[in-house]
């Protein structure tokens, strides 16, 4: 019996490789002109844009982390197989640390295929591939350890969290930022970010958010963002309020920065946001969801629960 499941856990690992290693390559970026520091370097996923992300098919592009190419507008990938091809970076998002770079001329092998993070069970088998310290085309396989993880991230004075980042046990190490966490379909489900331990990587999910921003960086080469001016953190709603809304969670409003979008709308510090463009709010992240370049100037309706009654405000989005 033993045996029969080893085959089995072993068939689906093979397989997963043989689907993925030949689309996946390293990445290596000069560093910024007239600076001491060396380039990056890590690992890329060549991938075909869903009509999520473009309207007209394109070929040629690759899906790695935005802290692998820094700052940098070209490179260099170089895949299983040997091939070398020059990179362009179309465009890079430090807040959701993704970045897309576009090889020339366009790579013979076949693209990935993109999967749905939000379809993840924990304990689900996950395979990684990427080029690790410079090892091309290695492959560990573990399990999806954890889910709804959120990864802070920074852009000069912005802060957000990369919201339900999935964790895994499958063996990460420098080199592997890049590359590509799958199903046991070779679907493509992640893009691995980071080492967060031993045993503990960590990984940006291939989900409707996502594929936005992958789409805004192919089409514009940046991700426009609304500016509300808050700070937020979960809470949990009083147990009358709750019974009314028919849940157990929102958003309790920590600070307002003055001057903000969310300062002129009138919301304060203490308030319990419960819903936002009329949707319920239970975590920040729900938020940062309704926040992209269609909101920006856009009045937005937030409810929010203040000193035991509900108060409707309206806020308006500037651009981050």
């Amino acid at each position: 019996m033993d045996e029969v499941a080893l085959d089995a856990y072993s068939g689906i690992v093979s397989a997963v490789a043989a689907a993925l290693v030949p689309s996946v390559a390293a990445l290596s970026v000069p560093g910024p002109t007239g600076s001491r520091r060396g380039g990056g370097s890590g690992s890329a996923v060549l991938f075909a844009p869903d009509p999520a992300m473009a309207a007209a098919p394109v070929a040629g592009y690759l899906l790695t982390n935005a802290h692998v190419v820094g700052s940098a507008t070209h490179g260099v990938v170089e895949f299983a197989d040997g091939t070398q091809a020059e990179v362009d970076v179309v465009g890079a998002d430090p807040l959701s640390d993704l970045a897309v770079v576009r090889a020339r001329p366009t790579p013979t092998v076949a693209p990935v295929a993109l999967g749905e993070a939000d379809t993840l069970r924990v304990g689900q088998l996950v395979v990684a591939v990427g080029h690790p310290l410079g090892l091309a085309g290695s492959v560990t396989a573990g399990v999806v350890s954890g889910l709804g993880r959120s990864l802070p991230t920074r852009s000069g004075t912005a802060a957000r969290v990369i919201e339900d980042v999935i964790q895994t046990d499958a063996a990460l190490n420098p080199g592997n930022s890049g590359g590509a966490l799958a199903d046991a379909t070779a679907r493509v489900v992640g893009i691995n970010t980071a080492v967060a331990g031993v045993g503990l990587g960590l990984a940006v999910p291939i989900n409707a958010t996502t594929r936005r921003i992958v789409g805004a960086l192919i089409r514009d080469g940046r991700v426009r963002r609304g500016y509300l001016g808050l700070v937020s953190a979960p809470a949990p709603l009083p147990p009358d309020l709750a019974a009314k809304v028919g849940r157990r969670k929102g958003v309790r409003v920590v600070e307002v920065v003055t001057g903000s979008p969310a300062h002129r709308s009138g919301l304060t510090a203490g308030d319990l946001i419960l819903t936002a463009d009329r949707k319920p709010v239970t975590d920040a992240q729900g938020m940062q969801r309704l926040l992209f370049d269609d909101a920006i100037g856009r009045p937005l309706p937030i409810t929010v629960w203040r000193r035991g009654a509900m108060v409707d405000v309206i806020a308006v989005p500037t651009e981050l």
